[in-house]
């Protein structure tokens, strides 16, 4: 009976991440079509931004806590269904899968060239390297292990003040991967960034597994709905008190700014690289909120995206190379050829290419719309071929 309730997937643990891998869509149409792009102007830098152009960019905080987030849980079920030998063996070489393809097919989906002019350890990376680190964690007894989520989630900002230890030397390259983010220039002619420090995101994956345990067969859905509402209040509750004065939880603190909605702005503008507490708190709420309030959401609309929910990878890769070679298109719709793009710039265009932010909501639209038809395919595939055990690597 356990097993069979386990193997039952979770709708509304679908449909969330379905919704944020949606929004996250239309940051990344932002960062390839808008005339914008954080290459000309940082949407969140308030001496040049709008609040429309500012809401764009900080919606998309939500993805991708919610998903490392999730993607704890999603480890919760399959250790409900797996020998902890079986477990760690799944851990291990997804992790190192996703790091290399973060390395490759989701640079090169960045670069639009294999030049490796830049290279960066993006969100995959993330994941990908926390799973590495799960792998061996899940021998821990169970609340060892929600103790130490807790604790790096929790504890991870009292190293701020050590972020000058991020030098261009290996030394510093080891505390970026810990904690901060940094550029490192290798040569000439190659950069390398760290953009996902992993241990955050590590302890926000293990806080998520502890999540798990509120979708056992033996917790009934009142109960659940009960406790991932009091779970998703509180952190509200606890960002506003930490944030209020700028206590602890985020390095960057908020000021007022020339209008009262910059002052609002200012104040949930936490820090994403690295995900400090409060941005960890700021986003989690609300998504367990929506857990606790969609266990029962079910209509046409829902199911179109329970799809991309289902099938994140997959929608992830493909998505990435859509809205890149759309903006491949228009550059050479407006009368520019192939050999004007430069290899040395982000997607190879120049500074001041792109769309009106309007055009960029279009465009996402629509690319979201074509997506969903080869996700669909695929989750379909997926499901009638549970036997090949290489599709759960994508």
């Amino acid at each position: 009976m356990q097993e069979i309730a386990v193997k039952n997937r979770i709708q509304s643990i679908d449909l969330l991440r379905g919704i944020v891998m949606i929004v996250m869509a239309l940051d990344h149409c932002r960062d390839f079509l808008h005339i914008g792009n954080y290459i000309d102007q940082d949407p969140l830098d308030f001496e040049t931004t709008t609040p429309f152009l500012f809401l764009t960019r900080w919606i998309t905080h939500y993805c991708a806590p919610v998903f490392v987030f999730l993607s704890g849980t999603s480890i919760f079920f399959m250790s409900q269904r797996k020998s902890k030998t079986e477990l760690f063996r799944f851990l291990f070489t997804r992790g190192l899968w996703l790091i290399i393809m973060e390395l490759t097919i989701i640079n090169w989906g960045w670069a639009g060239n294999l030049s490796y002019a830049f290279a960066g350890l993006q969100v995959i990376w993330a994941i990908g390297i926390s799973m590495v680190f799960f792998s061996g964690l899940i021998f821990l007894p169970g609340r060892i292990l929600a103790g130490l989520g807790l604790l790096i989630v929790f504890g991870h900002n009292l190293f701020d003040s050590f972020d000058f230890l991020a030098t261009d030397d290996f030394s510093g390259f080891m505390w970026a991967l810990l904690h901060t983010t940094h550029i490192f220039k290798v040569s000439p002619t190659f950069s390398f960034a760290v953009f996902y420090p992993f241990v955050p995101w590590l302890g926000l994956m293990i806080c998520g597994y502890g999540l798990g345990q509120l979708y056992a067969p033996t917790v009934d859905r009142e109960t659940r709905k009960r406790n991932l509402l009091y779970l998703g209040f509180g952190c509200i509750l606890l960002f506003v008190a930490l944030r209020s004065g700028n206590f602890y939880g985020d390095s960057f603190h908020w000021k007022h700014q020339a209008t009262s909605i910059f002052t609002l702005l200012s104040f949930v503008d936490t820090t994403k690289y690295p995900p400090s507490l409060l941005y960890m708190l700021m986003t989690i709420g609300p998504a367990l909120i929506f857990l606790a309030v969609a266990e029962n959401l079910k209509n046409a609309l829902t199911k179109i995206i329970v799809v991309f929910g289902r099938v994140p990878f997959f929608y992830y890769i493909l998505h990435l190379y859509l809205f890149h070679l759309m903006a491949v298109l228009w550059y050479l719709f407006i009368g520019n050829s192939l050999s004007d793009l430069h290899h040395q710039n982000f997607g190879g265009f120049p500074d001041g290419f792109g769309l009106g932010l309007g055009w960029v909501y279009l465009a996402w639209f629509c690319g979201v719309t074509l997506l969903y038809f080869p996700c669909r395919w695929y989750d379909s595939y997926k499901t009638r071929h549970p036997e090949k055990r290489f599709l759960s690597y994508l």
